[in-house]
């Protein structure tokens, strides 16, 4: 295609709306994406809590949804991985891995953000033997076994939740007393009787040879160590942005995420931020589509007014 107006990188729930607004507000555009559309919706098994589906919904007919509804008005699709991105006299210039580049007038950084790791010894030995980022990818291989999840927030508590359809049992470990999850996952999870939570508890390392086999437990509190035999840990502390291939110029928060105002604009002209690479209290798929809506809205009107 010719140069777009609009280059939206990333496919995720924020991503979509931006070009579903985009291409309704007829700007020409561009959606970029690395591997395939979904974002971190692909490690979901079941979403609960998206406005309109009140009995829930399986996060890859979600996905699958989205993908036909902003395809519905038109537009461009590429696949491709953008490494860096630089504000030029004539736009914006995007370089490819593959060595092509891009000119905009506007960018929307949709590029969400990845697993957090424990930084545990034998975590990045064990991945793929044991160690997982994801549930729904690999909880049918653990049938009848013992597993871990890592983590206390809404990802940890619904992934464990979903591992009680294979694992024979599932310990909870958390780094405090209490689950930062919503009232309800904590509810379930609690009276779940295959699910055993472990309180002020880290994971020191990663045990075993060709496979995962247990788990070194530090109690905060009491100082105690402990061995727990497992067969699979589930790994769920928190997201890192990807937001490395940014130039300095984008203001990043201490955590990589980035800061923008209320129209999703960055501190470029021209660059916007949306969904889960943003700096924002909530991350939800919900918040994510409302934050692709917003930038879409304001390209239009960078696009109408300049």
């Amino acid at each position: 295609m010719d140069n777009p107006q609009l280059v939206i990188i990333g496919s995720g729930p924020a991503g979509m709306a931006a070009a579903l607004y985009a291409s309704r507000a007829r700007i020409k555009t561009l959606l970029l994406e690395r591997i395939s559309p979904g974002g971190q919706m692909l490690l979901t098994h079941w979403v609960d809590n998206y406005l309109g589906f009140p009995d829930g919904i399986m996060a890859y007919e979600l996905v699958e949804k989205m993908t036909a509804h902003a395809k519905r008005f038109g537009i461009d699709e590429m696949n491709g991985e953008v490494v860096s991105l630089a504000k030029v006299q004539d736009g914006i210039r995007l370089e490819l891995a593959n060595g092509d580049s891009i000119l905009t007038r506007a960018v929307i950084i949709a590029t969400g953000a990845n697993p957090k790791r424990l930084n545990a010894p034998g975590e990045q030995e064990l991945t793929g033997k044991g160690v997982s980022y994801c549930a729904t990818c690999d909880g049918p291989f653990y049938r009848d076994q013992t597993v871990a999840v890592v983590g206390g927030g809404d990802t940890a508590v619904e992934e464990a939740l979903f591992l009680t359809k294979f694992a024979r049992k599932v310990y909870l470990i958390h780094r405090r007393d209490r689950l930062r999850a919503v009232a309800l996952l904590q509810e379930k999870a609690l009276s779940e009787p295959k699910i055993e939570p472990v309180w002020n508890t880290v994971v020191e390392s990663v045990n075993g040879v060709n496979a995962v086999e247990s788990l070194s437990l530090l109690n905060k509190v009491t100082g105690e160590r402990s061995e727990l035999p497992v067969n699979g840990v589930f790994v769920f502390v928190g997201l890192a942005p990807n937001t490395s291939f940014l130039p300095l110029e984008v203001k990043r928060d201490e955590q990589g995420f980035i800061l923008t105002d209320e129209w999703m604009k960055t501190s470029v002209p021209g660059i916007l931020a949306v969904g889960d690479c943003r700096a924002k209290p909530l991350r939800q798929i919900i918040t994510a589509v409302g934050d692709g809506a917003t930038a879409a809205f304001a390209v239009s009107h960078m696009l109408t007014t300049e």
